[in-house]
């Protein structure tokens, strides 16, 4: 009985999945959104960070800067496409769909 209780808690500590900071996130956002090039890969960004990242912490920040349609991932490298220009929002909602 005890050996499945501690079994048990093994496979939790297994599963719990450590999530990047916001600070981190922020950190990684700048780098790209700031990046000299207008097409970056993940080696240059690894390069340009302030602090060291580890390797998996990175996939999961650009598989979330992804999914929220602030990077665009292609086979050259990653591109910043996310504007937060009020004017394009308005334009876009009041524009005409063709």
């Amino acid at each position: 009985m005890y050996q499945k209780v501690i079994a048990m808690k093994q496979l939790l500590i297994q599963k719990i999945k450590h999530s990047p900071t916001l600070n981190t996130i922020l950190m990684v956002e700048e780098t790209i959104q700031f990046a000299d090039e207008s097409v970056v890969t993940v080696v240059y960004i690894k390069k340009h960070l302030p602090r060291q990242v580890n390797h998996n912490t990175l996939m999961d920040i650009l598989q979330y800067l992804e999914d929220s349609n602030k990077i665009a991932v292609s086979l050259k490298g990653i591109t910043w496409i996310h504007n937060k220009s009020p004017k394009l929002k308005k334009a876009i909602t009041e524009g005409l769909e063709l």
